[in-house]
């Protein structure tokens, strides 16, 4: 659907609600409720939104491990990979 048709007034929503959402839910697009010709909101299906929320945290995920290599709080693999066989050969040689 073309932007140009995602852009409905508030009084536009109001009257077509169930129409609105049952296509949203179909298309899993989005769509942008205008106030006194200024955009004020999105709706969005609700699929849509958990993959939004999904790939928001992904993000977040990067930025966080890019800090750490930028602070040089880094390991390498060979390090992690002898931790973790020392790891399991101490909890299971008891």
């Amino acid at each position: 659907m073309p932007l140009s048709e995602r852009i409905k007034s508030i009084s536009y929503f109001k009257t077509h609600a169930a129409e609105i959402i049952r296509e949203l839910s179909e298309n899993q697009s989005e769509l942008i409720i205008t106030q006194n010709g200024e955009a004020k909101a999105v709706v969005i299906d609700i699929r849509k939104y958990e993959e939004l929320q999904e790939s928001l945290a992904m993000l977040k995920l990067i930025s966080l491990s890019q800090k750490s290599v930028e602070q040089g709080r880094v390991r390498s693999a060979n390090e992690v990979f002898q931790d973790l066989k020392e790891k399991i050969k101490k909890d299971y040689s008891a």
